[in-house]
């Protein structure tokens, strides 16, 4: 993409209502503009990584065995009377009346709903066990939204809801959603730590809360030393196999939210393991039982042509407020510094002279075998000066930047700056191009 044709809308600014890194940098890098509290729209730059967070969200399903469709934002209220939670939930739902004096809302999450889908379709124990979820906008009426996308009203979220036909195979399904989870954020570059947590309006007796650890974090939470060297499990991990002992591992060790923090426990650990710190909550699971099949009737016969309440459990990650916490996660005093795999681009190449027999050429050329190598490149081809190309650079944080003035190509040289590391090298166009694919398509 070449910058003169791109809507990248830099602000010099940091506006005064953000709060923390996250909301002020990805305002400034114009990634995203508040409509109204805690409402915003994505702009080009946001929503190139809010689409890369999916991607990896959906491939980590689908190797966990679940299947993907899309519900409305929209629900009737007569579903969630069915399940006895329109009353309970509170004043962050969004409550509504359409033209027929229907009552409605706008959905924080969607157990009634999935759950009237499952038992219009399913009738038999095997069709069990079965996962489906989707990525979809939620609303929730905070009463202070704030810190940008981390608390806002409106956010993307993917919600996954599993069906089994007893607790022992709910407790796989559950299993399947914890490893999966551990493998979707360790491959954003994340160290999500998995928290005993309160299960709240959704219900249950058995729930995790997976937390990055981050001075900006809502919560306070506790946890021991070792979890933070836990390697994550791999990518052939056999998912159709028992995964207890993996779980049994990340959920041995202490680790509590506030909610559901125990002093005595805590304070029994060495002095040199307890981890007391602020997190982020980027993902969180359920295992609710009957709760909703018992209210709504859904059922499924058995083997013995018994009919009986289907075991239930749900599955979420804030898919926006991924991308914030990826920010409090990855930046220095410059900007935002992206992990590869969610970084709106590869590289940014930088044109010091537009227009320069010498420094045109040899960036066209090069944009060009980036593009064909399957690397995506920010061209700066903008007649700006250049400290501010640096700096914008430097504050978007596209994993590699390469600059092209008339003064090193005179030598045939190119500067490749690594943003993580900051260590800049003069190379060749053909070697910049062999090291950057390299680093970039293993």
């Amino acid at each position: 993409m070449r910058l003169s044709r791109y809507f990248l809308p830099i602000l010099k600014e940091t506006p005064k209502e953000a709060e923390i890194v996250s909301h002020r940098l990805m305002l400034r890098a114009g990634m995203i503009r508040q409509q109204s509290a805690g409402i915003y729209s994505w702009l080009p730059l946001g929503l190139k990584v809010l689409r890369k967070i999916e991607r990896i969200v959906e491939e980590e399903q689908a190797r966990a065995g679940a299947i993907q469709l899309l519900m409305p934002t929209i629900q009737s209220a007569d579903l969630w009377r069915e399940s006895g939670r329109y009353d309970a939930y509170g004043k962050e739902m969004l409550r509504i009346t359409d033209r027929h004096e229907r009552d409605m809302l706008f959905g924080p999450t969607n157990e009634e709903m999935i759950t009237d889908i499952f038992r219009g379709y399913v009738r038999s124990y095997k069709d069990l066990p079965l996962n489906l979820y989707h990525i979809q906008w939620k609303f929730r009426d905070e009463v202070r939204p704030r810190f940008g996308v981390m608390r806002g009203r409106e956010f993307l979220m993917k919600d996954a809801y599993s069906f089994d036909l007893d607790k022992e195979s709910a407790r796989h399904a559950y299993n399947r959603m914890f490893v999966a989870y551990l493998r979707t954020f360790a491959r954003m570059g994340l160290k999500a730590i998995p928290m005993k947590a309160d299960t709240g309006p959704i219900g249950g007796d058995m729930s995790h809360e997976f937390i990055i650890l981050a001075d900006t974090g809502e919560s306070e939470v506790f946890c021991d030393k070792s979890l933070l060297e836990l390697p994550t499990p791999a990518e052939d991990t056999d998912f159709s196999s028992d995964l207890t002992p993996i779980v049994t591992e990340w959920t041995t060790p202490y680790a509590a939210t506030d909610e559901m923090h125990d002093e005595a426990a805590f304070g029994a650990l060495a002095e040199d393991t307890r981890v007391s710190a602020r997190g982020i909550e980027v993902g969180h699971i359920f295992y609710f039982g009957t709760k909703y099949s018992d209210a709504m009737g859904a059922k499924v016969a058995t083997a013995e042509g018994t009919e009986v309440p289907v075991h239930m459990g749900s599955y979420g990650v804030g898919v926006s407020r991924l991308l914030g916490a990826l920010i409090e996660a990855n930046h220095d005093e410059n900007g935002i510094v992206w992990p590869k795999s969610v970084a709106p681009f590869h590289v940014g190449l930088v044109n010091l002279k537009p227009g320069d027999d010498l420094t045109d050429p040899v960036c066209e050329d090069l944009y060009a075998k980036f593009e064909a190598a399957g690397i995506e490149v920010l061209y700066d081809d903008t007649d700006t000066r250049a400290g501010a190309k640096f700096a914008t650079m430097d504050l978007i944080g596209l994993p590699f930047q390469v600059v092209a003035g008339p003064r090193g190509l005179k030598d045939g040289l190119l500067e490749v700056k690594d943003r993580a590391t900051g260590e800049k090298e003069m190379l060749s166009p053909e070697a910049t191009l062999n090291k950057l694919t390299a680093a970039l398509t293993d």
